[in-house]
């Protein structure tokens, strides 16, 4: 098994020089979380600060008691304090970028230590680092928002907006929230204040007594979908713990992996990725369940059973990844919280207000997201790699599904299952191969690696670029209109290549190609904007010579 992928980033809770018993830590961290947050669950609800103390106390306990952290408590100390001082005493616009930029330098410091002077059995809180940026980039735009006025604000911006600067004490417990403490899920300040408030939970129920309703305000039962919760991640840790060691990347990258086929190197490529995957799926399951059974999890009641949904934290979604019949539907089910964060705190901040996103949009939340990740080589690999296959899966989507359709553009054809099994093959064997240089992190070993299956990856990427630059594309759009004519283009339109009021997800880039036309037409603008003033003052120039 790979200790380093199990332990890396997001939930790296500490360096050891016994590997195994980094493992039994994780672990026991997290299952602790479920009595804990049972115990303060039934803290009184009408005296926050004591939930708030029993958060504090319980994280503390987490970092010092059980991993020696100290030096982990100076960095998330470094990052809350950072934030929550430019937060309170910066007025003005720039206030929440200032709060970014901290927030970020200072994680991207965290990056560059571990990774240019790694000393082992020093300890690294990198990925409760990462977790936090989200939680304090978000907080700083929250406090922005409650600046200004209500109509100059969208909805989710009025729902997350904060209008008094909180306590010490509650920001505090916000920052130091221990069941998503090492791996997420990663929430706003206002949800922790309505969790802590119990606003959170306001309900109108029936009043058996009095008659008529009542507002009731309680955290309704939430230990079954959290014990759910608890058994799907420890079957994913299983299900790594048994694997993990018969499909390593060190395999791939032997040359005893060459005196296999070619389909089983590409199979055993696949097997790794969903091994790989398992890990997360475990975690991200347990500490997701803490937060269920704490009441954090809850997202009001369902319209159609009428019972408590607790899908608030959601941050994985498993089946939806292993049968993704596309690269949107595979991406958007996995790390949802990240990609909610790079939707609201980065790439819509960025998009001047009235204007719709352009390639600084995507290009920064690109960027933001690669640097969140980390700087190793095979983040960037993946990244790149990915934003064109984004590409290339919209350009299926427009040009060859329809073919599959009826004239609606809704209803299946007898061969829409024929393109369903092809979309799915190629999303799944697409993305075992993207995302290896992920796992490897290295430059040489991720090359390595998709040197054994014959760069198969980037082959597909290119042949599909050919194809739809070439005659056949339009020979697709006549096809269109031949069978199914203007609903298929008004179709079309929508589901284009025009930008949305949404990141790709991850950050991905959507259309590389647009972002540099785009690109390329600004800065033509500007070049001839910049030609026609000077211009235009050397005439001004010239005249003002003349009469003299």
């Amino acid at each position: 098994m790979n200790v380093c992928d199990f332990t890396r980033y997001w939930f790296e809770a500490g360096a050891t020089t016994d590997p195994r018993r980094a493992i039994v830590k994780l672990i026991f961290t997290m299952l602790m979380s479920y009595p804990l947050a049972g115990v303060l669950k039934r803290l009184p609800d009408t005296e926050p600060w004591k939930k708030n103390l029993f958060l504090i106390g319980s994280s503390l306990f987490y970092l010092v008691g059980v991993f020696d952290l100290w030096d982990g408590i100076r960095t998330l100390f470094i990052s809350a304090a950072g934030a929550y001082a430019i937060a309170k005493y910066v007025q003005g616009p720039y206030m929440p970028w200032l709060g970014f930029v901290f927030c970020m330098a200072h994680m991207l410091w965290s990056h560059l230590y571990r990774e240019l002077w790694p000393v082992p059995g020093v300890v690294d809180v990198t990925g409760a680092q990462m977790v936090l940026v989200m939680k304090l980039t978000a907080f700083c735009w929250s406090v922005h928002d409650g600046r200004l006025p209500a109509e100059e604000l969208s909805e989710f911006q009025k729902d997350r907006k904060i209008d008094r600067m909180p306590g010490i004490l509650d920001y505090a417990a916000y920052v130091l929230y221990f069941p998503s403490l090492f791996a997420g899920p990663a929430f706003d300040f206002r949800e922790y204040q309505r969790w802590i408030d119990c606003s959170m939970f306001d309900v109108v129920v029936p009043d058996t007594k009095r008659g008529g309703t009542k507002r009731k305000r309680k955290i309704p039962k939430s230990h079954w979908p959290a014990i759910k919760k608890a058994v799907t991640g420890l079957l994913w840790i299983l299900v790594f713990l048994k694997l993990g060691g018969l499909y390593t990347i060190e395999f791939m990258q032997s040359d005893e992996a060459l005196q296999y086929s070619f389909l089983r190197r590409v199979w055993f490529l696949y097997v790794f990725g969903f091994v790989a995957r398992t890990k997360y799926y475990g975690v991200w399951s347990l500490t997701e369940g803490a937060c269920i059974l704490a009441g954090l999890g809850y997202n009001g009641i369902d319209e159609t059973t009428k019972k408590a949904r607790w899908d608030r934290v959601t941050n994985i979604d498993p089946w939806a990844i292993e049968t993704a019949q596309n690269s949107k539907a595979y991406l958007e089910a996995w790390n949802m919280n990240t990609n909610k964060w790079l939707k609201n705190y980065v790439y819509l901040r960025v998009t001047p207000k009235g204007k719709k996103p352009g390639f600084r949009s995507s290009l920064t939340t690109f960027a933001t997201s690669a640097l969140w990740h980390g700087i190793s080589p095979g983040y960037y690999l993946t990244f790149i790699s990915a934003s064109f296959v984004q590409t290339i899966a919209k350009q299926f989507r427009r040009h060859v599904r329809p073919l599959f359709l009826a004239a609606d553009g809704q209803t299946p054809s007898p061969y829409k299952r024929v393109y369903d099994v092809f979309g799915t093959v190629a999303t799944q064997l697409g993305f075992s191969y993207i995302v290896a240089p992920f796992l490897v992190l290295s430059l040489s070993g991720s090359i390595k690696v998709w040197a054994r299956v014959g760069f198969y990856g980037h082959v597909a990427i290119l042949l599909a670029m050919a194809f739809f630059h070439s005659p056949a594309k339009p020979w697709l759009v006549k096809k269109q209109r031949e069978r199914v004519g203007r609903v298929a283009r008004k179709s079309a339109s929508m589901d284009g290549l025009n930008r949305t009021d949404s990141s790709g997800p991850l950050g991905l880039l959507e259309d590389p190609q647009m972002d540099l036309e785009e690109m390329r037409g600004e800065i033509v603008k500007a070049v001839e904007a910049r030609r026609r003033n000077s211009v235009l003052a050397s005439a001004a120039h010239a005249k003002l010579s003349g009469g003299k």
